[in-house]
């Protein structure tokens, strides 16, 4: 099952993608997709009769994150063994947690904002994993049960806040449209292995990024058992998975985004992204 959500911001229709591989409205069935409607999504739209629903174009329209502003939105951080090699920090012993803002979710293509104040604009191709039933202490041979489905994020970073400001890593994480998410949210069921998806990214054409779910240091399961154990998922949370190496700050000389620039990333199966980095 792929949900895609068409439509300019506040306005989206939820879809879902047919045999015939085009987007159909679901909206005579749902609401939309998103926290309040995940949990009985599956059984709302199982064995749906798809030649009914009307096709919706996805020619030159605004394409949406394929669900609502989850309420929570979390991150795990040097997650690859080889980015952390980049970093030049130690491979974590426990996962390392952060959070990105609500605020910071928008679109797969929607432009990435560059403010006067940034200086070191950079990118992460990550795999988002979207929660769809409450999870609060749940082993690891039971986790990936509470697991709707997955997508494809860019978890934008501007590196001098996260790093050289103090604190924590959330304030270089969570500016607007810094988690651009989509185009599709992916059932679990439909993606196969979780751990042997390639990922990659490219600035102006130019591949910076190619990676492999398998060098995650900590899977998908092991990362929601392991949240549960500190707070309660709930449906429509999406968890960032961390980032495999190319990113600019991993570079010498490092690289930054500026205005103009364009990004086009995916996650196999999942869908591409394509983003032009614009003055804020």
């Amino acid at each position: 099952m792929k949900l895609m959500r068409i439509g300019e911001a506040g306005h989206e229709v939820p879809c879902m993608e047919g045999p015939d591989g085009q987007a159909r409205s679901i909206a005579s069935l749902v609401d939309d997709i998103g926290p309040e409607t995940l949990s009985g999504l599956r059984a709302t739209l199982e064995g749906v009769d798809m030649d009914a629903l009307p096709v919706v174009p996805t020619d030159n329209v605004r394409i949406g994150a394929p669900m609502a502003q989850p309420r929570n939105i979390y991150c795990i951080g040097l997650n690859y063994s080889d980015h952390a090699a980049e970093a030049g920090q130690p491979v974590p012993e426990q996962p390392i947690l952060f959070n990105k803002s609500s605020g910071a979710y928008c679109g797969p293509n929607d432009g990435i904002p560059h403010a006067d104040h940034m200086t070191k604009l950079d990118w992460e191709v990550e795999l988002g994993v979207v929660i769809g039933k409450t999870a609060l202490g749940v082993s690891e041979a039971d986790a990936l049960d509470h697991v709707w489905g997955y997508v494809t994020v860019n978890d934008v970073s501007e590196r001098s806040w996260q790093i050289e400001r103090g604190g924590q890593w959330t304030k270089g994480k969570s500016y607007p449209n810094f988690c651009p998410t989509g185009p599709w949210l992916v059932s679990a069921d439909a993606v196969g292995d979780v751990q042997a998806l390639d990922l990659r990214l490219e600035v102006n054409g130019e591949r910076m990024q190619t990676g492999t779910t398998a060098k995650m240091v900590f899977g998908v399961a092991e990362i929601v058992s392991h949240l549960s154990q500190f707070l309660r998922l709930e449906p429509g949370d999406l968890i960032c998975t961390g980032t495999p190496p190319g990113v600019g700050m991993g570079m010498s000389p490092q690289k930054w985004l500026v205005p103009g620039d364009e990004v086009e990333l995916e996650v196999a199966g999942l869908g591409v992204q394509r983003q032009r980095v614009v003055a804020a």
